[in-house]
């Protein structure tokens, strides 16, 4: 019961962590300072300019911002439209995460059986983290462009530098992965019993190459093995002998003596 409760506890804190990540990738999609350059050289044309994955702005030193969509969708260079998509596809990716775990926790109670449920939060940690990977790529390839743009010297247009909203998607995708890493682990052991609990194995048991000779204690389920000196071998081996060759003597003066009808089929086979 104690594993249970502390089981359930786990689950709504990734849980919190995830819709707190996820939250905070959707409003960078919304957020304008993605990228910001300044320009000061002269006062009076002094100015911000800033983009996103939508639009270029504009702002002067009076605080009139003008921000323009751009233009032609199929003009747009291939970083951007791939950029767009895996934004897109981390918010999507975000939300089914968030109602396959409402589904699937321990506290909702809507699914069926526990290891229904199990599995139903086993996915939803799969979706949250590939909903934080594909935000982590689009921040940090962002990012990346943008600081390599920046220390080029031979990039002559307006050079910009890191916005505001690259750090809260870089929070935000850092949320959700730690978040839907914690929860696929306690999910995991759930789902899959077989696999994370293995049973114990069992000690090997030792054996010598001269007796050969594996014993059961009294009372113990182990295997021991009792090993013989080479004297008390050739002593045991010597009396087995002695034994079989006594019994085999017995034998055929038991078959002498008694009568032909008597004797055993062997010893008539043989005559």
């Amino acid at each position: 019961m104690r594993q249970r409760t502390v089981a359930m506890y786990m689950e709504i804190g990734c849980f919190v962590s995830c819709l707190c990540g996820w939250v905070l990738n959707c409003s960078t999609l919304a957020t304008e300072y993605w990228v910001i350059s300044e320009s000061a050289s002269v006062v009076l044309a002094a100015g911000d300019y800033y983009s996103n994955l939508w639009m270029d702005c504009v702002a002067d030193t009076t605080g009139v911002s003008d921000c323009k969509y751009f233009p032609s969708m199929l003009d747009l260079p291939v970083f951007l439209h791939v950029c767009r998509a895996l934004a897109v596809v981390s918010v999507i990716f975000g939300f089914w995460g968030a109602v396959l775990a409402l589904i699937g926790m321990k506290c909702t109670k809507i699914g069926g059986s526990e290891l229904a449920n199990a599995r139903v939060t086993f996915a939803a940690a799969l979706t949250y983290m590939a909903s934080g990977f594909s935000g982590m790529i689009v921040y940090s390839w962002w990012g990346d462009k943008t600081r390599s743009e920046f220390v080029d010297p031979y990039f002559l247009e307006l050079k910009f530098e890191l916005g505001a909203a690259l750090f809260i998607g870089w929070g935000g995708s850092c949320l959700l992965i730690c978040g839907s890493a914690v929860l696929c682990y306690f999910s995991g052991r759930e789902s899959f019993p077989k696999r994370f609990n293995k049973p114990p194995r069992r000690p090997p048991t030792y054996m010598t190459a001269r007796t050969r000779r594996t014993y059961m204690l009294p009372g113990s389920s182990r295997r021991t093995t009792v090993i013989i000196p080479a004297s008390h071998q050739s002593y045991i081996e010597s009396r087995g002998s002695r034994e079989t060759g006594g019994r085999r003597g017995t034998q055929e003066t038991i078959a002498s003596v008694l009568p032909v009808t008597q004797r055993p089929m062997e010893t008539q086979r043989t005559r």
